[in-house]
């Protein structure tokens, strides 16, 4: 059997026809995060896709090449404390004239805080046919997105992040912030945790 690629080498590999692949399909999705002079966040969330030809659609239309086949976009406004008090969606681009339905009902999140257990509650109210699967999708990354941006806002005043009084949600979230690795023993020294034998087991 041939030797399957690393695949550090797949991603140094030569883009285009001498690499045997031709680009079909493009999803661009852009985030970001802003803090407002009145202490709150603003947060949006861009999703385009594309086609490299053109697109024959279902109802007969043509979409040509570089056309965008959606075009979405969210935009939050949370408080300090990540409750949502703003949240619309717009569609610049559709497949279908109905898909624009689902714009205002992603005004339901709109009172909904960021925090465990948000992604179950905004899918129970923006789920199924009366919501966009794409624009669903951009949930997670827009939840992610704000906590990145209230945290880089705190982390120009160290102080505030050095010593919370509560354990930080993010300790154990991920490998980077273990509760016995280098960043939390930096950044929360007062939630480290030794590491034991039995770690050492679980990352060999």
């Amino acid at each position: 059997h041939p030797q399957r690629p690393h695949p550090d080498n797949r991603m140094n590999a030569p883009a285009g026809p001498l690499a045997g692949r031709q680009l079909l399909h493009t999803r661009q999705i852009e985030l970001r995060g802003y803090r407002r002079a009145d202490g709150r966040y603003e947060i949006e969330a861009d999703l385009t896709d594309t086609k490299t030809r053109d697109l024959r659609m279902f109802v007969g239309a043509i979409l040509p090449a570089g056309q965008p086949l959606h075009g979405m976009c969210l935009h939050m406004v949370i408080n300090r404390a990540m409750r949502i008090e703003g949240f619309s969606a717009t569609m610049r681009a559709t497949p279908y004239g109905g898909c624009r339905q689902a714009e205002t009902v992603f005004e339901r999140l709109i009172g909904l805080t960021i925090r465990p257990g948000f992604l179950r509650e905004a899918q129970r109210l923006v789920g199924g046919s009366a919501g966009c699967t794409h624009l669903r999708e951009l949930l997670q990354q827009i939840a992610t997105t704000a906590y990145q941006t209230t945290i880089s806002d705190q982390e120009e005043a160290p102080a505030r992040d050095f010593a919370p009084e509560e354990r930080p949600k993010m300790i154990d979230s991920c490998a980077g912030y273990r509760a016995d690795g280098e960043a939390v023993r930096i950044r929360w020294p007062s939630f480290y945790r030794t590491p034991t034998a039995a770690d050492g087991d679980h990352r060999s």
